[in-house]
């Protein structure tokens, strides 16, 4: 009988009993208020008046018009650059102990963004708001007594002006509470392997000796762990060896992609729940099984505000205008994608963090990511959010019963006329004809403006398929392995370029 697994499962139970109906624009009113009186002595607070704006009875319209939007480039050449020399009380208390390094994916510049005490013990408690909700998904009571493969970046920080670097996955798995540390694997030692193949290599060596209920990390890279320990130990699937698996939290880009391929490493049926980590902090997770929309944490940490995706409002290098209209939590719809905007107990101010959502449900503070500000697919008025693209994928691997956990895709000239130009990652040996056509008429169908470019500007499809391999290479080239990466699902045209010159080198 699981005795711990039921105490504890017991304690996540007891936790809905005494937690209360939630108000999310209430918390989010408290968020700011906190944020703004931590912060009001700081270079930033003193700048743009926190105090003052903390006596109106209009506190969050007062903090929207005094305060700019910030991307990255433009917070760091105002008040970050200081903040990375070392010198305190810039845009937070003191000075960060950590800083995120991510590159995103917008190339190979890393940019280094700060992460405070307060903000790992907010991403942690997050993580402890993720576990509690573990109550909605029905698990038995021996899952808890598993222990977890947490397959991030390394753990080994590098320090820089008193501070430790490294990514935000590297970060938070070096901070884990004592209380964790037996459940937690690869553990300490192999965590903090900075050769990504020689630390999976390790956690092939040792699968045999762990009893894993639970993965978390970003799906690409936990594939090619998967693949290994499966190949090493000569199985037919993951279960064969960690035979009580029955959870993956998945993190970093949309799992979509991902479900067929990622299945087929499989003996049985595993519950996905679906998680928002950014760099920037913890942001959402799913919290119950019969979506797969995340939940806003609105209470821990970062303030949220949602600028409606329109071209008016959207810069040419994915930047907001100023005079952009932002809102509130209480004041969004359904069926409207805005572009992401955060204020954090790390020193983000009105920060863009990159990422487009929508409402699935307001109630619940439920989202869906759609895409990235950068790269919606729209330089001939195709309007295509990652999102569709996401869909038109997995529409061809059911149509045609094949594995695509991989693509990208750039809207590129070729004489004059706009393509747009997919590159598939597959093992599969379907012509790329009957794929282009396939890709071609579901877009038409599933968006209007698709469909309507494809009259005009647009002149046609063109395919290429590779292996997924190529894709995993281009990652760990630009960035290492293990980490918070996500693959360009769009391209520009000068990326793409880096793009096709990388794959001509493979084949």
């Amino acid at each position: 009988m699981a005795i711990i697994g039921n105490i504890i499962k017991g304690i996540i139970h007891a936790s809905e009993i005494i937690s209360s109906e939630f108000d999310a624009a209430e918390e989010q009113r408290e968020v700011l208020k906190d944020l703004l009186e931590t912060a009001k002595n700081t270079e930033f607070g003193k700048a743009y008046q926190f105090e003052e704006i903390l006596k109106s009875d209009t506190m969050e319209r007062d903090f929207r018009a005094k305060v700019p939007f910030h991307d990255y480039n433009q917070i760091t050449e105002q008040w970050w650059e200081k903040v990375q020399a070392g010198e305190k009380d810039i845009t937070w208390p003191d000075s960060p102990d950590y800083f995120a390094l991510s590159s995103g994916t917008t190339g190979k510049t890393n940019k280094r963004i700060p992460v405070t005490d307060a903000m790992v013990k907010a991403i942690r408690n997050a993580g402890i708001q993720q576990v509690l909700a573990l109550r909605n998904f029905d698990l038995p009571a021996d899952f808890y007594e598993k222990e977890i493969m947490m397959l991030g970046s390394s753990t080994d920080l590098e320090e820089h002006n008193d501070a430790l670097e490294g990514e935000i996955s590297g970060i938070s798995a070096s901070n884990i509470p004592f209380w964790f540390q037996n459940y937690y694997k690869p553990g300490k030692e192999i965590a903090q392997i900075d050769d990504w193949d020689k630390r999976v290599q390790r956690i092939a060596e040792n699968a045999a000796n762990w009893d894993i209920g639970a993965l978390s990390g970003i799906p690409s890279w936990m594939e090619l762990m998967l693949k290994k320990v499966i190949d090493y130990h000569g199985l037919n699937n993951i279960h064969e060896i960690w035979p009580n698996l029955q959870v993956y939290t998945s993190g970093g880009v949309a799992f979509g992609p991902y479900k067929r391929s990622f299945n087929a490493l499989l003996g049985k049926p595993i519950t996905v729940i679906d998680t928002y980590l950014a760099s920037e902090g913890f942001m959402a997770f799913q919290e119950r099984p019969d979506t797969d929309a995340m939940k806003l944490v609105t209470n821990n940490g970062v303030y949220f505000e949602f600028v409606p995706f329109k071209p008016e409002y959207i810069q040419a290098d994915g930047s907001l205008v100023q005079d952009a209209p932002s809102l509130s939590i209480s004041e969004v719809e359904l069926n409207q994608d805005y572009v992401l905007v955060i204020s954090t107990v790390a020193g983000s101010w009105r920060y863009l963090i990159g990422d487009t959502i929508e409402f699935t449900d307001i109630k619940r503070a439920e989202i869906k990511i759609t895409g990235r500000t950068k790269f919606f697919l729209n330089t001939v008025g195709s309007q295509l959010s990652v999102n569709k693209l996401n869909d038109a994928v997995q529409h061809l691997e059911k149509e045609f019963d094949i594995e695509i956990p991989e693509y990208t895709l750039c809207a590129n000239r070729i004489n004059d006329d706009f393509y747009h130009c997919w590159y598939l990652g597959t093992e599969s040996n379907i012509e790329t004809d009957k794929l282009v056509n396939a890709l071609d008429e579901f877009l038409k169908n599933a968006n209007k403006n698709y469909k309507v470019a494809r009259s005009k500007a647009l002149e046609g499809v063109k395919v290429n398929t590779v292996s997924p391999s190529v894709f995993h290479d281009w990652s760990g080239s630009n960035k290492k392995k293990g980490g918070q990466v996500k693959m360009e699902r769009v391209m520009g045209q000068d990326k793409f370029a880096e793009w096709e010159d990388f794959v001509a080198s493979k084949l």
